[in-house]
Formats: C-alpha cells, structure tokens, sequence
C-alpha cells in the first residue's frame, strides 16, 4: 500500500467533495446510484496490482487447459440453460482477491472466487474518473494492461458490438430498470450505442430475435448477457425464447462460462493464491476432509451459483451441513476463510480491501487485463450490502502511480 498517498488523500478530504462526486456520479450514470461510494480509491503498488493479475490469468488457463475440468464442468450447465455454440473460452471473467498478512509479514493476494461472467466495466471506469477529477488525483492510472480511456473503450466497442450496427446489440437482463447495476448499464449504453432490453422481452422470429422499439421489431443480431440465471429461477421468471434452441444471434459472453467458472472451479486449483475447498458432497463422503482446517470457525459454506454473498454460513455446524438434502450437496462448497487484512488507513480505522480484476479474453488472443474494482469494508462480509450502516467502506477504485 502507498502509504504517502493515503496520507495526502486522508488530509485533504472534505465531505463536500465527497457529496460533490456521489452527484457528478449520478450526473454521469443517469441514475441515483445505490452502491455506497467509498469515500477514497485505494492506491496499490503496481506490482500488488500485477500479482493479482497474473494469478488470475494462471489460475484461469488452469481451468480451460485441464481437460477433466473442462469435461466435468460441462456438466454444471442446467440442460434448460444450456445454449448451442459454446465459446472456446470465456469472454469476460471477474476475479475476486483478498489481501492477508504472511508470516514474514508481506502482503499478498488470496483467492476469494472466479466468474466467467462480465462486472460493472461502464460504471467502475466512470467511478475512477470521478475519483480523479474531484479529487484532484492526476498522478494515478487505474486502467489495467496498458490500456488508457480510448484504448479501454475501443476493445470493449470491438468485444461487445463488434461489425454491427449498435442498435442491434442489446444488453440483456431481468427488469434492468429496477437493477442496483442500472447506473453501469447506462455508462455501457452511453459509450457504445448499444441497447438496454429486459430479457423477457426479446422475443422470437423465425432462427433470431427482436425487440420492439418506438413501435419497430428491431432484429438482435448480438447479445450481452447480464441475467443471471439464479435471478431468473428465484424470480420465476420466463424469457422470451428458450436458451437451447438454434437461434441466428451471437452472444457477448456466451451464457454457459458462468457456470463453468464459478465457485465451481475452487477444488480443483492448485495455487499459491487459493485456499482449500472441498464440494459439500465429498466431504460428508470422507473425501477431502484433510485439506480444511482443522477448526470450523475457519470455514465457510457456500452455495455455488449466487451473487453478491447470498447464502453464505460462516462456521457452518454439522447439523447445517446435514441439513442440506443429500442430491444438493454438489450445489454447495465447503472452503477455508480467508482473513482479510485491513491494509486501508482512514479516519475510521484500517479498513479491509477485496480487490476484483476484470479480464476480456479476445478470441484467439492473451487474457487482458481492464481495470479493477475494490470493495472496502470492515463487517463479517465485503459485499456493499453487508457495510450500509459504515462509512469509508463501499465500492471503491484501484490506483497505481503512473508509469
């Protein structure tokens, strides 16, 4: 951590700057944004930054190079959502790292979870620029992998609308308007055209799909999928086609990576950056038992297709995990706690990071790095939702002295 920076930026925060970027925030999304705002970035050493993404560029090629994962995680794709033409790799993937204290005293990066599936990339671009601008922060890039605004911009116009007409590309999620991720929604609509649909309400014509618009079927000829199936399940909602048919349409992330690389993938890493864990189904078979620790205020239980901490039990007791109906317990994942270390100094004590690296994967080309988006917090979770009644905790930005 940069610990000049944090003293700088402590020392000359105001609350009137702070209200000042919450408006230019909501000035800039179009929205009244329901994250809590952070009232800081977080300055990182680049090489802490470029740890986390190499890890997550080795833990990824893990997955997709080992053919049994490959094999056994094709079976994680529900058959009523299973769509035709899989991608070779995943699109977009998000990578979720805390920061722990080693024994020698050195910070680094530990597993907390993988997504094949995209992240805020509209709105975490236009949070660290408001950062920047109100605060007067011109010695700091956060954009990732060599990128700067234009080039960050221009790969996600060619990964998400590529050669079509933006009209024709639709971001697709459940009710999208009464969505906490609205404000990203509108960023993404804003740079590249691309239009915001309710999955419900795409709807069949002939192989492709439509929309309907001032009165006008819109043909969709590429998606970028952002329902999540878990929504659509609790929600008992019905899209307006079925997900297995052959449909003339291209998909931006292709929806079945977000079951093969998810929580899933945990235990089957081996990675210096990746704590033990263990499906719920071979542990209560004995398999497995010796790799988590020895105390179970040390574990954590988790359900393997939720967002945002849902359905999570720290120190699970055995009648918990008995409880669970034995044809689930695949569903679930027994892994060890990571404990944070409160590396942010603020004026409300040191406060934990959960630093998440967004990747594009062009096809045929290396994973690369966009930006990074950090949750700050100083409750039993990071999520947002888990620190609403703290200040100085919330979504925040990762920044790295220019180089």
């Amino acid at each position: 951590m940069l610990a000049d920076r944090r003293e700088r930026f402590n020392a000359g925060f105001t609350s009137e700057k702070y209200s000042q970027m919450q408006r230019l925030m909501d000035q800039r999304t179009r929205a009244s944004v329901q994250f809590r705002m952070a009232e800081t970035p977080c300055f990182f050493a680049a090489e802490t930054l470029d740890e986390m993404v190499n890890a997550g560029e080795e833990l990824t090629l893990q997955l997709t190079e080992n053919p049994e994962y490959m094999r056994d995680s094709a079976e994680t794709v529900p058959e009523r959502y299973c769509v035709p033409h899989e991608s070779r790799r995943p699109l977009f993937l998000a990578i979720d790292f805390g920061l722990v204290r080693e024994p020698d005293g050195a910070l680094r990066p530990r597993l907390v979870e993988m997504q094949a599936f995209p992240s805020i990339f509209g709105y975490q671009a236009a949070l660290s620029s408001a950062y920047a601008e109100v605060f007067g922060i011109d010695d700091c890039s956060w954009f990732l992998g060599g990128l700067d605004e234009a080039g960050y911009w221009e790969l996600l116009r060619l990964e998400i609308v590529g050669a079509h007409d933006p009209e024709q590309v639709v971001l697709a999620e459940v009710a999208p308007t009464e969505q906490k991720t609205l404000p990203d929604f509108h960023v993404h609509a804003d740079r590249l055209g691309i239009r915001i649909v309710d999955v419900t309400a795409l709807k069949r014509r002939g192989r492709g799909l439509v929309y309907e618009s001032d009165g006008r079927e819109i043909p969709v000829k590429r998606i970028y999928n952002r329902a999540i199936v878990d929504e659509m399940e609790r929600k008992g909602i019905v899209p307006g086609f079925d997900y297995r048919e052959e449909l003339e349409v291209e998909w931006a992330g292709h929806p079945n990576w977000y079951f093969r690389i998810s929580k899933f993938s945990l235990p089957y890493l081996r990675h210096r950056t990746v704590p033990a864990a263990v499906f719920l189904d071979d542990w209560m078979a004995g398999i497995g038992r010796d790799r988590l620790p020895e105390k179970r205020d040390q574990w954590i239980l988790k359900p393997l297709y939720s967002f945002a901490g849902k359905g999570i039990t720290f120190a699970p007791e055995e009648t918990v995990l008995r409880s669970i109906p034995q044809a689930e317990r695949r569903n679930y994942l027994l892994q060890e706690r990571v404990q944070f270390e409160p590396v942010i100094q603020t004026p409300q004590g040191a406060t934990q990071a959960e630093v998440r690296i967004l990747y594009l994967w062009p096809e045929g080309k290396r994973m690369q790095p966009m930006i990074s988006l950090v949750r700050m917090g100083r409750g039993l979770m990071m999520g947002v939702d888990h620190n609403r009644d703290k200040t100085w905790v919330g979504g925040s930005a990762g920044f790295f002295p220019k180089r």
